[in-house]
């Protein structure tokens, strides 16, 4: 974790969240377990191309190499026979995942278009909070003149709380900025 994410952890959401819901045991606070970053390449059974700077994107994004996803069955009316490569993902754990959600809430969000932030709609019922971004020139790593065509992408915020009330509040003390 980075240092200023860790000490803002450990200093303002933790007592936050003890505070709001009563914890006992400081182990019961939620935490972010990790972030997954999807994005999935439809053109690719057409131009590979697309898919190897779909990944290198990626891996300016993410700071770390993304792996390839493959279709798992055959689905005529999309062209698309199992195994083809459709997509790749990355998978973010400890400071790497610290420093992409600081990136995230502080540089890239702000950059979206008419942003007004995003919605509280968005989580699965078990804690875990998906975002789905249009373009991936929001981060500022990703030169404009170097990109062949705009790909938006998912980003799924793995959490340990066991409600979308906590987890809500868990990334609202982290600086996630949700629609009033």
């Amino acid at each position: 974790m980075s240092s200023r994410m860790k000490d803002f952890y450990n200093s303002e959401v933790v007592p936050g969240l003890i505070k709001k819901f009563n914890y006992k045991n400081p182990m019961e606070v939620p935490k972010l377990d990790k972030i997954v970053i999807n994005m999935g390449v439809g053109e690719a059974k057409e131009n590979p191309k697309a898919l190897e700077s779909a990944v290198a994107d990626l891996t300016i994004i993410a700071g770390q190499k993304p792996i390839i996803t493959k279709a798992k069955k055959s689905i005529a009316n999309f062209k698309l026979r199992e195994g083809m490569s459709i997509g790749c993902k990355v998978t973010l754990r400890g400071e790497k995942m610290y420093d992409f959600a600081d990136r995230l809430i502080s540089l890239a969000l702000p950059r979206v278009r008419d942003f007004r932030g995003v919605s509280a709609n968005s989580f699965d019922g078990r804690g875990n909070y998906a975002l789905g971004i249009k373009e991936q020139l929001i981060f500022p790593e990703i030169s404009y003149d170097k990109i062949d065509k705009v790909r938006g992408m998912d980003i799924i915020f793995v959490t340990t709380a066991k409600t979308d009330e906590e987890a809500k509040e868990l990334l609202t003390l982290m600086g996630m900025p949700f629609v009033k």
